[in-house]
């Protein structure tokens, strides 16, 4: 994450310029162990420790940080889960899709996805589970948009500060893949990747448009194999149909 010059937090100290060293902080917050000393905080911000601390000392009254007694360090605090599941609840993308997730499911016999792009990153936002479900249910998933077909799809529709960032947190390897598969990525209809990582699924996904033709939304599936052409255009279809269903939804709200 790029850090914020503290001198920005002096000359608008009250106003914009602290509410965005605060939400620096959060971020710095989201990004590494889950407890982290004061110390390193302000180093990685570049804030002044009487900037950080006071910052943080106003965070922890709002429950969006916590500090461990015993340890002194600090964390991210509960209050984000509630704003975060008032946020979902009045979402009318998910408004939207959440009929047809369950009939997805059983015509696929797969769990089902509904995805969003923040700051470079899918967020899972919903889910229906199938029967691939592993051993290990993963209920909130955040990865560089890069590494998901979802993800893929969304920042190369997105505009360039979120492409940007995108390309940002992959390597080099694979922002030089982004770069050149750009313009491929934002016409598809749906892509298929098997991740890096063993552990989590193969999915095919598909855009969700809403009225206005804009990209809101990526909704995906879990599938067996990414390079069965024949299995990705069956879910891509039945995906397809669903966002399309969607987005007329979103185009009468």
């Amino acid at each position: 994450m790029a850090a914020v010059d503290d001198r920005a937090d002096g000359a608008a100290r009250g106003g914009l310029g602290t509410v965005r060293n605060a939400v620096a902080l959060l971020e710095l917050l989201s990004e590494g162990p889950a407890y982290q000393q004061l110390t390193d905080l302000a180093e990685r911000s570049r804030f002044s420790i009487p900037t950080v601390h006071r910052l943080l000392r106003s965070l922890v009254l709002a429950d969006l940080v916590v500090q461990d007694p015993r340890s002194s360090r600090y964390a991210l605090g509960p209050e984000l889960t509630r704003l975060s599941s008032h946020y979902l609840a009045r979402l009318p993308l998910l408004g939207a899709l959440t009929p047809y997730l369950t009939q997805l499911r059983d015509q696929l016999g797969a769990t089902v996805h509904v995805q969003t792009l923040v700051r470079g990153e899918v967020v899972y936002v919903d889910r229906v589970d199938g029967d691939d479900r592993g051993p290990y249910r993963d209920t909130h998933r955040v990865h560089p948009a890069l590494e998901t077909a979802g993800g893929r799809l969304l920042a190369a529709r997105a505009e360039e500060t979120e492409w940007r960032r995108a390309l940002d947190l992959g390597d080099d390897g694979l922002a030089q893949l982004a770069d050149r598969s750009r313009k491929d990525w934002a016409v598809a209809d749906h892509l298929a990747l098997a991740p890096e990582d063993p552990m989590l699924p193969a999915e095919v996904a598909v855009p969700v448009l809403d009225g206005e033709a804009a990209t809101v939304a990526a909704l995906s599936a879990n599938v067996e194999d990414a390079d069965d052409e024949a299995a990705v255009a069956r879910v891509a279809a039945h995906l397809g149909r669903a966002a399309r269903a969607a987005g007329r939804t979103l185009g009468h709200g």
